[in-house]
């Protein structure tokens, strides 16, 4: 199990303040670029960066992680270049703990049992499978084996509370809580029962007990700090990615972008 996102939960519980999660699509605008928006993301105070796996047929995406996935195997990003991203950030010296969300295919392409050994030798410290149910773990024998890498495991509004009860049995890291339907995707509002959801889920496990899903400003993430143990937002910083990729101000605009929503969190 990762030690680093164990020690970044152990730490702000002491604290009594939630985590913030940022997502980016690795490789996006380009890889050398990519790496400069990580550790804008580092500096702005991100607890633990998502980075996003680019794959042709990003079924559970919105428009702008679609088209930043896009960009990113436009421009040659594979999940080789994205493991060699995470051992380039780690020779910077960097300990923020790295989460791959991925699709399934690309994996399978590169090989189940040689992903996992080369993802943790290069740093990473947690992967999410997007298209992965957690019952084909005790399907297929080769999605049993264990790892240093974390296995995050998603629950949505929809989940019953029997499955919710046998998902969070395999769940290690954190339990990722999707906040609402559909895919992902800065939204206008926010549901009106996360606390419940949350205090639901918590009944379940001791793991923490992120929620994301369409988070993108500062009251926002204010509002779900107070009920969660850590805040995500993805498709908002990619946006920003989007609008600035163009330009040599990229990073500096990430970190400004970002820095607000991290303080919001850590103020509740």
């Amino acid at each position: 199990m990762s030690k680093r996102i164990d020690q970044v939960f152990s730490q702000l519980r002491s604290e009594n303040k939630s985590a913030f999660i940022a997502y980016v699509g690795g490789g996006d605008p380009d890889m050398p670029r990519s790496l400069e928006v990580i550790q804008a993301l580092e500096r702005a105070g991100a607890d633990i960066i998502e980075l996003g796996v680019p794959f042709s047929d990003p079924l559970a995406d919105g428009v702008v992680n679609q088209m930043a996935a896009q960009r990113a195997l436009d421009s040659g990003a594979t999940l080789p270049g994205i493991l060699d991203l995470v051992r380039d950030l780690r020779k910077t010296g960097s300990e923020t703990p790295i989460v791959l969300f991925t699709y399934l295919n690309p994996v399978y392409v590169y090989g189940f049992t040689r992903f996992h050994q080369d993802a943790s030798a290069a740093g990473v410290d947690g992967v999410l499978f997007l298209d992965l149910p957690p019952e084909e773990t005790t399907l297929n024998t080769e999605l049993k084996e264990s790892s240093e890498l974390c296995h995050i495991r998603l629950i949505a509004p929809t989940t019953p509370d029997e499955r919710i009860e046998s998902i969070t049995k395999s769940g290690e890291g954190f339990i990722y809580y999707v906040c609402r339907e559909g895919v992902t995707g800065a939204k206008s509002d926010l549901a009106d029962d996360i606390d419940q959801q949350v205090a639901g889920i918590q009944q379940h496990t001791k793991l923490p007990v992120a929620v994301g899903f369409g988070i993108s400003t500062v009251e926002q993430a204010r509002s779900v700090a107070q009920a969660a143990d850590a805040v995500v937002v993805g498709s908002a910083i990619v946006r920003c990615v989007e609008a600035h990729g163009d330009k040599s101000d990229l990073a500096e605009q990430v970190e400004a972008f970002v820095k607000p929503l991290v303080d919001a969190v850590k103020s509740v």
